[in-house]
């Protein structure tokens, strides 16, 4: 099935953050918690509703996407990271630890 966009604006379930949804947003820009509502992304089928534990980050600096894993049901899902995710909280998921001086 096609991608569908949703423009939807969500209070984060994990840390309360007011998030105002662009069509393409699925995780919290604060803490990058998402929640499991999509069997397609954009489709909101996916009975679950599961939070969503950003678990790790791959690939390459470009490209770098947030691996999504449901606390519910277990299953994963890779998502891109956006320009406005928190650079704390993307390096905190990266598990990259900067060496106090």
């Amino acid at each position: 099935m096609a991608f569908q966009r949703t423009k939807e604006d969500f209070v984060c379930e994990k840390c309360g953050t007011a998030v105002t949804g662009t069509g393409y947003t699925n995780h919290c820009p604060n803490c990058l918690w998402s929640k499991h509502v999509d069997i397609d992304p954009g489709d909101r089928l996916e009975a679950c509703q599961g939070m969503m534990e950003p678990i790790r980050m791959e690939g390459a600096t470009a490209r770098l996407r947030i691996v999504h894993h449901c606390t519910k049901c277990g299953f994963e899902r890779y998502n891109d990271i956006a320009q406005t995710d928190s650079p704390d909280a993307v390096i905190s998921v990266s598990g990259y630890h900067a060496q106090k001086k």
